[in-house]
């Protein structure tokens, strides 16, 4: 680990337009993948007839994926530049893995989006920028890339970069918190160092935006909020849950108090890595001693808060919603699962309340009967038995899920207010 501030960093884009190349130069550029490992994906690429595809490799390197040529799982990846620790959440491009950009999109502080100079805004890049605003992504760095097939054109540029100021409109993200740069992540320029085929082009390189990413501000300022993963028995300190602390501080003598199962007590003692710690933060996965608790007493899925301002359980919630793949409609009724930090509750869609035009925002139809792929649109939703879950707005970590039915996921939302049981 480093001792630099630590960023979750998004790939995001449509399929084909150099997304995990750019990745894999990221991580040879920074020094994170030594030049032989390179050489040897060259020649491995070479063989199969997919030349081009050495940087690709770095990150594809399941079997299937480098046989398809796509990305399939979410590939965490680590690289430092002079200011910041990078994990890579290097988000697949394909229709039938949007359920891992969901997953991974949601992890990410701030996102890359790549999009190819030959080719220019296509329908993935307007979906991930609709979800990476959906999910609270703030800062968006622009590469247009492959600007070495349209031989470093300055026109080509432009208008590639009109068509996403357009999108990025659309969507309503801030466009003051974009920036712009051309790239060919294949052949190098503007990556590490400023190209002299695009002379005509004088703002930073990749890896200076990177570096001029605003930090992030851990949320110590948001009250405690753990959701617990398991629970043990331990011989000689008792029942011990275990879970990431989300938002907050956590040291001993705090009283606590477990949602939605209503149980509470004293923090007798915290330990990260098996060692006692004075305190504990955001991002920090600790297991804990409460006095008074037991085993039976709580579960997974429970959220851990103070006690004097507890973790809310919802009656019912509003959220947004975005329907990624749905084989029919859904109307009101409807009951998938929803994965909400560690809690899996079946939930009931009570009433679909406004259907939004996902590519601005705006409401298109009042009480729609129903919804179905590629619609957004907000939602009340009533869980079928108690939930601990938080209002986007004030507890991010907290207010975010996926919706799963059938084996896969079928839509991702944020949580807009909730009405307390």
């Amino acid at each position: 680990m480093s001792d630099k501030p630590h960023q979750n960093l998004a790939i995001i884009g449509h399929v084909d337009h150099g997304k995990s190349t750019l990745v894999g130069r990221l991580l040879y550029e920074t020094g994170s993948v030594p030049e032989h490992v390179i050489e040897q994906h060259k020649e491995e690429a070479e063989e199969k007839g997919k030349g081009g595809f050495e940087f690709a490799y770095v990150m594809d390197n399941l079997a299937e994926e480098r046989e398809r040529g796509v990305t399939i799982d979410i590939a965490h990846q680590e690289f430092d530049t002079d200011e910041y620790y990078f994990t890579i959440v290097d988000c697949p491009g394909h229709r039938d893995f949007v359920k891992n950009m969901i997953t991974g999109a949601s992890q990410a502080d701030n996102a890359v989006l790549v999009v190819a100079a030959d080719d220019g805004v296509a329908p993935q890049t307007r979906e991930h920028v609709f979800l990476a605003r959906t999910l609270g992504i703030n800062e968006l760095i622009v590469g247009v890339n492959k600007m070495d097939l349209v031989d470093y054109g300055e026109a080509e540029y432009e208008s590639v970069k009109d068509e996403v100021t357009d999108l990025l409109n659309q969507v309503r993200f801030d466009i003051e918190n974009a920036s712009f740069i051309p790239i060919s992540a294949f052949e190098g320029d503007n990556i590490a160092e400023a190209s002299d085929n695009t002379g005509w082009y004088s703002g930073d390189t990749l890896l200076e935006a990177l570096n001029d990413l605003p930090e992030v501000e851990p949320p110590t300022d948001a009250p405690l909020r753990l959701p617990i993963q398991d629970v043990y028995t331990i011989s000689g300190i008792g029942t011990v849950p275990v879970g990431r602390i989300e938002t907050g501080t956590m040291e001993p003598g705090n009283n606590v108090s477990f949602q939605p199962s209503d149980v509470g007590g004293e923090v007798k003692t915290v330990e990260m890595h098996h060692e006692e710690v004075p305190s504990a933060g955001p991002g920090d996965n600790v297991g804990f001693n409460v006095r008074g608790i037991g085993k039976d007493d709580i579960r997974r899925g429970d959220v851990c808060g103070p006690a004097d301002d507890p973790p809310s359980v919802a009656e019912t919630f509003q959220a947004q919603l975005v329907v990624m793949q749905h084989p029919s409609v859904i109307t009101s009724g409807y009951t998938p699962v929803f994965h909400a930090h560690t809690a899996q509750v079946a939930c009931t869609i009570e009433s679909i309340d406004q259907k939004l035009d996902p590519s601005t925002g705006e409401v298109a139809e009042e009480n729609p009967d129903f919804i179905q792929s590629g619609d957004a649109a907000i939602v009340t939703v009533r869980p079928q038995k108690p939930l601990s879950i938080e209002p986007s707005g004030e507890i991010p970590e907290l207010g975010s899920f996926a919706v799963r039915d059938m084996g896969q996921t079928i839509a991702a939302g944020k949580v807009l207010e909730v009405n307390e049981r």
